[in-house]
C-alpha cells in the first residue's frame, strides 16, 4: 500500500481489472485489519452482513464515528482483497473467508 501524499492509496476491484481507484489509506488500512480480523481462514465463511457487524466494533471512532460508512469500507476492502487474492467468496449467498497462504 503505497500512501500518496494526499493520504490516499490505490486499491483494486476484482470486477474490473487493471482499473484502479484513490480512497483514503487511514480509513482503508483500518477496515482492512478488522475484515482480516474478523474473516475465518476456511469456507464457507461469513456473510457480508456479518462481517460487517464483526468488524464494526474493531474501528477507530475517529475515523468511523459510530461505524458511519463501514458498509461502504467493507465492500472496497473485499473487492481489493479479492483481486489481491487476500480473500475469496462462495457462490450466491456470498460468503467471504481468508485464503490459505
Amino acid at each position: 500500500m503505497a500512501l500518496k501524499p494526499d493520504g490516499r492509496i490505490e486499491i483494486e476491484n476484482v470486477g474490473q481489472p487493471g482499473r484502479l481507484y484513490r480512497v483514503d489509506g487511514a480509513k482503508y488500512a483500518a477496515m482492512r485489519e478488522a475484515v482480516l480480523a474478523v474473516l475465518p481462514t476456511a469456507p464457507p465463511g461469513m456473510t457480508v452482513e456479518a462481517v460487517i457487524a464483526a468488524a464494526k466494533p474493531l474501528l477507530p471512532a475517529d475515523l468511523f464515528p459510530g461505524g458511519e460508512k463501514a458498509g461502504w469500507w467493507v465492500k472496497a476492502v473485499q473487492l481489493d482483497l479479492e483481486a489481491k487474492r487476500v480473500i475469496a467468496r462462495t457462490p450466491s449467498p456470498v460468503r467471504l473467508y481468508r485464503r490459505a497462504g
